[in-house]
Order: C-alpha cells, then structure tokens, then sequence
C-alpha cells in the first residue's frame, strides 16, 4: 500500500502550480495594420488619442465629439491618406485644417450637422480626389469650399436638402467621375444647370430618391455619361424623354422595396430609341401592356435587368435584341422555364432567373438555343428534377458557371453535366441531392475548379463521388456529415490532388485520420470551424505549409507540445471559441501562442474556459507560473523525509533477514 501512497503524493506536489490572469489594459483605439490603420470610432473621444502613431494613414474616427476641427486637431498625423469623421457632431471646419496633410485623399464628413466650412478648410491635400458631405444638412452647393478641389473624383452629397444641382462659377468639376445627389429634393433639371457639368467626362451622376418631375428639353443633349441614376423617379416618360441624344452605359430607373411598384406603359420607353444605352436597370416595376412591341427601343442593349416585374411569361416574337448579353429576370413568377422565350436573346452570355416566386419547371431543352451562355444561376426557385441534367441543359457547351443552389431535391445522373464541359463554377447548396448509382455525376467536369456542395446531404462514404474533378481547386462540403463523424484516408478527397481551398465547418467531425490529406499537397486554406475536434487533429496537416487554418468552436483543450511544430508551419490560425484549458498542462501552447500572435485571427474571443477563475479572460493576458511553490517544497521536502525513512528500515530489514539466514 505504501508505493500506490507514495506515487500519488509526488503526484501531488509536481501538480502544485499556481496561476493567474494579467489582464493588459486595452488600447482605446483597434490596431488593423500595425502602426497605418486605426479604428477609434465610437469611443467618445474629443481629440486624437496620444497613443496613435504618427505613421497613421488609415483612420476611422467617426461616432466621437469633435464640434469644431481646426488645423490642431490632426496635425500630429501628417501621413493621413483616409480620414472617416463620420457623425462626430461636427459643426466648424476652420481654416487650413488640413495644411500638413499633403497625402490626404479622403475625407469623410457624413452625418455631420455642418454649420461653417472655411474657404480655405480643404487646403493642404495635394491629391484630394474624394469627398463625403452626406446628410450634412448642405442646402446650396455654394457652401462647398471651392480651394483645392482641382483634383477631385468623387463628390458625395447625398441626403442633404439640395434642389438645385448649378454648381459656383469656376467649380473645379474637370476631374469628377463620381457625383451623388440622392435622397435630396431635386425636381427640375435645366439646361444651365447641366452646363455647369460639361467639362466633366464620362461622369456617374446619381439622382437616386429625387422627385424628377421636369427635364428641359436639350438639358442632357449631346452629353456624354458612365452611368445615370433615377432610381424612385415616379414618371419614367419625363425621365426618358428628357435623356434624348444622350449617351451612356448605364441607366438605373429601377424602384425601392420600400414603394410601391411602379406602373408604365410600353409607350413610356419610346424615349430609349433617341438615345444611346448599353445597360438599363427597371427592378421592381409593373409593364400592364406588355408584348413584344415594348421592346421595340431596347434594341442596342447589351444588358436588361426585369427584376421584380411581376412577370408570368415574357412575350413571344422579341425582334432585334442580338445584342442583349445579359438577362436579369429575378423574383418573377414564371411556371416554367421555356416561358422566357430564349430564343429571342440569342446572343445571352449571362442569364438570371433567381429566386422565382413560384416553383419553376427545369422544363427540357428550353435554353437550347443560347448556344453561348456562359453563366446561369437558377437559384433559390424551388426547382425539382427526378434526372438532371443534361436534358435540361442541353446544347449549352459554353456554360462556365452554374448556380442551383437552394432548390428541392434533384437526383443526379451519371455525367450529370455531360452538356456543360466546360464549367468552371457548381454551386448546388443546400439542394438535396441523390445519386443514380455510384458514379461520379461530375466525372467529366475536367475544367471545374469550385464546387459548393454545402448541405447537399451528401453521401460521403462514396468513394467515387467527386472523380474526374483533378483541376478542382475550392471545394465546400460544409453542413454535410461523415460516417462516425470521421475523415479517413480513403476519403472521397483522395481524388483532388490540385484542391487549394477546403471547407468541412459544420460536418458533425469528432477525429481526422493522419493520412486523410496526404495526397492533397496545394492547399493553403481549410476550414474546420464548428466541428467537435480535438488538438490531436492537427496531426493530420503535419505536411502542409503557409496554410490559413480555422479551427474555431470545436473541442479544443489542450494541444500537445509535438503539434507546435505543425502550428508553426502556417501563416494564419483561428482557434477562437474553443474551449482551452489554462493550466500548467496546456503552457508550452500557450507559451507559443503570445510569442506568434500575429499569426492568429480571432484573438478577442480566443479565450480561457478551464480552470473556473480563468473562465472568459484572453489567452494572450494570461500568465501561468507553473515551477513548485513554497507548499509544494514543503510536501516535496516531507516526501522525501518519508521516502528516506521507509528506505532505512528496509535496508535495515534485508540485513537482518540475511544474517538470520546465514
């Protein structure tokens, strides 16, 4: 009974550590690139923290109280190229505020109730190119410091009160790309407003939320625009027949979810045929007329977005429209698919029937003559096919993306895609699918290199499932389940040699075999998030290198010190909501992990859940002392007193026995 005693109590002493938490008061300011980007927003700050670096080029400043900015207030930062003073309660900006900023080219102002802008408050910046003055409360654009503007690109002037868009005389405009007016009450556009623009080129201009109700006649003639924004306008024909001999790839008029739909009529858009547009954008409207004779002016266009118009079939007999390359045809309520009437786009590269309201009927051969398709997403329409799918995909040779995500239940053929052999992008998510035998359905997909088959409720114990994918490169098969929660290694991943990118978060995995990735030598990112893993799964990547690696929320406690080297090995970890252990058996890991935080994401929730005092606090503000403390030298001492003791007496007993025996 004395040895089982005796090894129990040296038990006990080796084990008397003690440990605490030295919690690090927490830096006002977040650190996203070491000593260049800061975020400080919302910490009720009234000046910038002395602790911010004087190499500060990104800031994020909004959500503070800064009434008044003078040339004090940021000119410690004279590296500053991103400035955000988003709703810092902003009523003054002085003169030369900005003078030592010489590398400033943004300057974010939203939400502030501007009161007073210095004529010279902007000076400074030698390539200011964008400028925010949303909901500032801006009535006139002649409260816009004109001073160094010269080099202006983007001037955002959203949600103010403005209602005429006539900028000063010698406004610095030559240079703008971007100008935003929306959400503002703009409702007549005249020639001399207009004028004030020419000398910018190929311009966005946003009236987004404007009640447009007048456009004079030759306001936009001639012009020249990258994209126009009417979008919310309630009389498309003012707005159509006010663009005549304009120019421009994009043209929004497309409604809000928060109106209600807009009602037109075919004629509305005879304006179309006097101007020149590439793309037009009518989301969320009602046509009550429609035929075949609408489209008479969209001719030229190369891109068509119907979103949302009620929609039940397009007409039959759509002449002219070679040049169409993209098709947006989401939340209609079409019954099958050949009631688009494909043939009448047959130049289509592009085509989108998502999220159709009713349940849509894959139908057969209904794309067949969009013999150039090259994308396709028919998602979230509650498609269903008992064999898919070649007869529905058929002559679609060019095919390179399919989307049939979150549809009902589709059983796969064997070479399921034997019509599309060139895809480059599957995705089937959260579709149910069911195998007609044990081939491969993708085996001839030699070209597709991403594949998301996430909550297909896969049968993974398929070996053969994804055979003939070797050009595979990204492959999801999150929310799907492995038989005993456990990848072996003869996985059906054996077959992905070129795999790059592996996402199995949320497959229900208790354990890894070593060998499971052995053939999958390229990867460099795998997501095992939400898992129930433990330490000893890392063993498994022991030959990848520079990998992103994400274990969070598994069953993580402790991580034995040979797998360090594994850890080492790559260039980025997440280990948070795991439940480590923060005691003496865990310190060479978390010894390791404060001497390489910077290879860890997800620090802030990487923390303690055993022992109890522990529970909650950052693993990088723990401190262990783990040598033997003044009680465990004590018990050592008495251990060794007793041990020298019962020594003695047996020593003294083997003599007394042998010369009783002699």
């Amino acid at each position: 009974m004395m040895a089982p005693c005796a090894s129990c109590f040296l038990l006990v002493v080796m084990f008397s550590a003690s440990c605490k938490a030295i919690t690090s008061s927490d830096q006002m300011c977040t650190e996203k690139e070491a000593n260049k980007t800061y975020n400080c927003e919302n910490l009720g700050l009234a000046e910038v923290p002395d602790t911010l670096p004087n190499t500060t080029e990104f800031l994020e400043f909004g959500f503070n109280f800064l009434p008044t900015v003078e040339n004090t207030t940021f000119s410690r930062l004279i590296d500053l190229i991103f400035l955000d003073l988003t709703r810092c309660q902003i009523n003054w900006v002085h003169e030369d505020t900005f003078q030592n900023h010489h590398q400033l080219n943004t300057i974010v102002l939203t939400g502030n109730p501007l009161i007073f802008m210095a004529e010279t408050s902007l000076n400074g910046p030698k390539l200011l190119k964008h400028l925010f003055l949303t909901q500032t409360g801006i009535s006139s654009l002649g409260f816009i410091p004109m001073h160094n503007l010269e080099n202006l690109e983007s001037l955002h002037l959203g949600s103010n009160y403005i209602s005429s868009i006539k900028f000063p005389e010698n406004f610095p405009i030559q240079n703008l790309k971007v100008l935003d007016f929306q959400n503002n009450v703009i409702h007549y556009l005249s020639s001399e407003d207009m004028n004030t623009l020419k000398q910018a080129t190929n311009l966005s201009l946003n009236f987004n939320g404007n009640d447009i109700k007048d456009i004079e006649p030759g306001a936009f003639h001639s012009k020249i625009f990258q994209s126009l924004k009417f979008g919310g306008s309630l009389n498309l024909s003012v707005i159509l027949k006010g663009l005549q001999n304009t120019t421009t790839k994009s043209l929004w008029l497309g409604s809000y979810e928060d109106t209600d739909d807009g009602d037109l009529t075919s004629a509305m858009f005879d304006g179309l045929c006097e101007m020149s547009v590439e793309s037009i954008n009518l989301q969320k409207h009602y046509i009550s007329d429609l035929s075949s004779a609408t489209f008479r002016c969209f001719t030229q266009l190369q891109e068509l977005d119907l979103t949302a118009h009620h929609l039940r079939e397009l007409p039959s007999g759509i002449k002219g429209m070679k040049a169409l390359k993209k098709l947006v045809l989401n939340v209609n309520r079409f019954d099958e698919l050949c009631q688009i009437h494909a043939a009448s786009f047959p130049s289509l590269t592009d085509l989108s029937i998502k999220g159709n309201m009713k349940k849509l009927d894959f139908g057969a051969g209904c794309l067949e003559k969009l013999e150039n398709l090259q994308k396709l997403d028919l998602s979230h329409s509650d498609i269903e096919a008992s064999d898919c799918c070649n007869l529905q995909l058929k002559n679609l040779h060019h095919l390179q993306y399919l989307n049939l995500s979150y549809n009902e239940p589709l059983t796969l053929q064997s070479q399921a895609f034997k019509e599309c052999p060139r895809l480059e992008g599957l995705d089937l998510a959260f579709t149910h699918l069911h195998m007609k035998g044990p081939q491969s359905p993708f085996q001839n997909l030699h070209l597709l290199q991403v594949l998301n088959l996430s909550y297909c409720h896969l049968d993974t114990s398929n070996q053969h499932l994804l055979e003939g994918l070797e050009g595979l490169r990204h492959l999801n098969l999150q929310g799907n389940h492995f038989q005993d929660g456990s990848i072996s290694k003869t996985s059906l991943l054996q077959t992905l040699s070129s795999l790059e990118i592996l996402i199995l978060s949320s497959c229900d995995l208790l354990s890894i075999d070593k060998q499971a990735f052995q053939s999958l030598g390229k990867m460099n990112h795998v997501d095992l998030s939400y898992n129930s893993l433990t330490g000893n799964s890392i063993d498994a990547l022991s030959h990848l290198r520079g990998i992103y690696l994400n274990m969070a929320a598994n069953n993580i406690h402790i991580i034995p010190s040979p797998l360090l080297l594994t850890l080492s090995q790559q260039s980025t970890i997440n280990l948070s909501h795991n439940p480590l252990d923060c005691t003496c058996l865990n310190i060479h890991f978390i010894t390791w992990y404060k001497e390489n935080l910077q290879k860890f994401e997800g620090s802030e929730e990487t923390v303690c859940a055993n022992p109890p005092t522990l529970r909650g606090v950052k693993l990088s503000d723990v401190k262990l002392y783990c040598g033997i403390t003044a009680v465990g030298i004590f018990f050592l001492v008495v251990f060794l007193f007793l041990v020298t003791v019962l020594l003695i007496f047996f020593i003294k007993f083997l003599l007394r026995w042998k010369y009783q025996h002699i």
